[in-house]
């Protein structure tokens, strides 16, 4: 028989900045993904907080960690035999830690990141939130199955305690209902890496930098696919814990760039270039 093709390896970035009680969740939610080939790439950006500690913590876990689970009842001798295993599986994981000397940004962080990437599909994932354990399988199906370059999905909101606060649906794609209205689209996402080579990479200068990355991949003619299930748990902090692009002066300026770049939409579908 025939071998069948290889999993295309899909490439998460993990941003980190400050995050280190978050971010060891995050990472476990990546790591125990149903899809098979898999590459985490964290980027700190130079964090203050135990970060570094929380990564040490995790790599080591990943080469030694074990547990067991009781697997045999030895009716003679009246013994539970248990059996043991490594917590992390390897196969198909690959983990790459870069660090910034200096903090340069979420947009910058991205960039590293993007410019680590080895796979055929990349994303980031914040490092305060949540792959359900099939988002990444969903999303590789939809772009396979669709032969679209971008899938997105729904989520939901959660709180720090991680219950739910609502359930965060999206439109089906149209330039219009998802830049054209206001920007609905790209927190639970997968698309193809060669989009970067095409439409380069985040902008650092903008606060509001994955609505202008993918609203320039749309004009590019880049093909999107919603995906109507729920994928990824996106934390809504409490006040205390609105830190760098969630402050309140940064999430203003975030809303005004936001605000700037539908006009641009609204203008390029006014001007003809893209279908609404």
């Amino acid at each position: 028989m025939p071998q069948s093709a290889p999993f295309p390896t899909v490439s998460v970035v993990v941003p980190a900045y400050n995050q280190a009680r978050y971010l060891r969740a995050c990472l476990d939610s990546l790591w125990f993904q149903d899809y098979p080939a898999l590459e985490i790439v964290v980027v700190d950006d130079a964090s203050t907080d135990d970060t570094r500690g929380e990564l040490a913590h995790f790599q080591d876990d990943l080469e030694h960690r074990q547990t067991s689970f009781a697997s045999h009842y030895d009716a003679d001798n009246d013994v539970i035999e248990r059996t043991r295993h490594p917590v992390y599986l390897a196969a198909g994981r690959a983990l790459r830690i870069v660090r910034h000397e200096r903090n340069q940004g979420l947009g910058q962080t991205l960039n590293t990141g993007i410019a680590a990437c080895t796979g055929d599909y990349c994303t980031y994932v914040p490092c305060d939130d949540l792959a359900y354990p099939h988002m990444l399988a969903s999303l590789v199906a939809a772009l396979t199955e669709s032969g679209a370059d971008f899938a997105y999905a729904d989520m939901h909101i959660v709180d720090d305690a991680m219950r739910v606060l609502r359930r965060f649906a999206l439109p089906d794609y149209g330039f219009t209902a998802c830049f054209g209205n206001w920007y609905l689209l790209g927190v639970c996402k997968l698309y193809a890496r060669a989009l970067h080579d095409r439409c380069g990479l985040y902008d650092p200068a903008l606060l509001a930098h994955d609505h202008d990355m993918f609203q320039r991949f749309a004009l590019a003619g880049a093909r999107f696919v919603h995906v109507s299930q729920a994928l990824m748990a996106v934390r809504d902090h409490p006040q205390s814990r609105r830190v760098d692009i969630h402050a309140p002066d940064n999430w203003a300026r975030l809303l005004e760039e936001s605000k700037e770049l539908v006009r641009q939409a609204r203008a390029a579908v006014a001007r003809g270039d893209v279908a609404p």
